[in-house]
């Protein structure tokens, strides 16, 4: 099958978050499916030009922007075997810093979705499929059905759209709908893309794409309630079995201990190498290096959906009487930053805290700790309890959403399970079961039942590209 994936960001290119990673993995495991995919993405300011120097300029296209005519250059490489094409604007992308959070986000991403259509014939790339992932390409389907269906080479493109997180909605003023996407007010209806007086791009994709999926079982679920639907709980359970919920994998080349050149000792599954990180860890950091006091990492953006205000209430409690360390990498809301760095200076021997991005030590951390927090309030799918499993950290997890459906709780009973988890959004429950968690690493068989778990699974994308590849044969078979 031919498949384009459109996105407003792709790892290695540019990434904010997990989408990145995403856009980035899951072509390449269907390509080597064997089916013919391809990328299209925004040109930006910041993408390194590591990547920019190796650009092919293919063409230009007209973008309708409402009445305005914009232009759309095309450039091109060859990643991983991946065809990917950036749409190059200097005014939308190309003169700014970062990826969201302009005045004119809504004209910025509807020129985008407007770009993609239009520069199909510029990269001579007809797809049977058009994948598209969270609001910021969300109108695509819409766009599609409403300036193109009289357009016989576009008639048999079918359409996906991948909710993300369904939080970020693409919510902008009416005039968006006519002045800036050309399309007429009869979409403007609780049926179409009306959202409380204002147009929502997210609806767009949920309405009018052929099929929708998002990145778990468990949030496909969640997002039908009231509590996580965010009000598109009623229009997202009427899709019925036109939803459907798909794990996310890792790129498991790219992450693998064994190859990794930020370590300081690479493994497969060897607890002595991984006891030997952690040595070089603690150094790094600055704790006291002790092998047998288990390391908790955690890294995460530093925002209250991650389940901070849970760490916060039993942080003291639990590094006063604990006999444990505990290292927090990421950035976020400025309160969050300045307690946790006050914190550090309370538990100079038990915290690190480092407020900042760095790919390197996050995979430090992860071959270096023992266990992985993410008390997530709630979580899509979740990538860093998969990147903590493949290095062989033991995810401690709340049970919602790609949590659930990829950390299960041991059992000592049986030897069966990967991690530790709580249900209930509350931090005794957090810290009962960070502590179950850290008496089990003090039993060093039921430790290595654990650990052998953790490195046994399979978190790339092979199964869940299956399960793409299914929908879309699916949907391409009812054009």
């Amino acid at each position: 099958m031919k498949i384009l994936f459109a996105a407003a960001e792709v790892g290695p290119f540019i990434k904010t978050g997990g989408l990145a990673d995403v856009v980035g993995a899951l072509p390449k495991a269907l390509k080597q499916a064997g089916h013919d995919v391809r990328v299209v993405l925004p040109k930006y300011k910041d993408i390194p030009n590591a990547y920019t120097d190796q650009l092919r300029h293919l063409g230009e296209a007209v973008v309708p922007v409402g009445w305005r005519r914009q232009y759309g250059g095309v450039e091109y490489l060859v990643w991983d075997g991946v065809p990917v094409y950036f749409i190059d604007n200097e005014y939308y992308f190309g003169k700014r810093e970062g990826v969201y959070g302009y005045w004119d986000d809504g004209e910025r991403f509807a020129y985008l979705n407007r770009a993609v259509l239009e520069i199909l014939p510029v990269i001579d790339f007809l797809p049977d499929v058009l994948h598209c992932h969270d609001w910021h390409t969300a109108m695509i389907p819409l766009l599609l059905r409403e300036h193109y269906r009289e357009n016989p080479e576009y008639a048999g493109i079918r359409t996906v759209f991948t909710i993300h997180n369904l939080l970020y909605q693409g919510i902008f003023p009416y005039e968006v709908l006519g002045d800036l996407l050309g399309l007429p007010h009869t979409y403007f209806t609780p049926d179409g893309v009306e959202y409380n007086g204002n147009v929502s791009f997210m609806k767009a994709g949920l309405v009018f794409a052929d099929h929708v999926t998002t990145v778990s079982p468990t949030y496909a679920d969640e997002i039908r309630t009231e509590h996580y639907g965010y009000g598109l709980d009623g229009l997202l359970r009427s899709l019925g079995d036109r939803l459907s919920g798909i794990v996310n994998g890792i790129d498991v080349k790219l992450y693998n201990p064994a190859t990794d050149p930020e370590l300081a000792v690479t493994y497969r599954s060897s607890l002595s190498k991984k006891r030997e990180n952690k040595a070089h860890l603690q150094r790094e950091l600055g704790l006291p290096v002790k092998p047998d006091i288990p390391l908790v990492g955690m890294i995460t953006r530093l925002v209250e959906p991650k389940g901070l205000d849970l760490v916060i209430r039993i942080m003291d409690e639990w590094l006063h009487f604990d006999d444990v360390q505990f290292v927090v990498l990421g950035t976020g809301d400025r309160a969050y930053e300045d307690w946790f760095k006050e914190a550090a200076y309370r538990h100079p021997e038990k915290l690190s805290v480092q407020i900042r991005f760095s790919d390197g030590l996050s995979r430090r951390i992860y071959a270096g700790s023992d266990l992985f927090l993410m008390p997530s309030r709630f979580e899509p799918c979740g990538i860093s309890q998969l990147l903590a499993l493949r290095y062989g950290s033991i995810p401690v997890v709340r049970e919602t959403g790609g949590l659930n459906d990829t950390v299960h709780a041991y059992n000592e009973f049986t030897g069966e399970g990967n991690g530790f988890t709580f249900h209930n959004y509350n931090a005794h429950d957090l810290l009962h079961t960070l502590r179950r968690g850290v008496s089990f690493y003090r039993r060093p068989e039921d430790w290595k039942k654990i650990t052998a778990s953790a490195f046994a699974g399979d978190y790339s994308w092979s199964k869940s590209a299956e399960q793409y590849i299914d929908i879309y044969k699916r949907i391409a078979h009812q054009a």
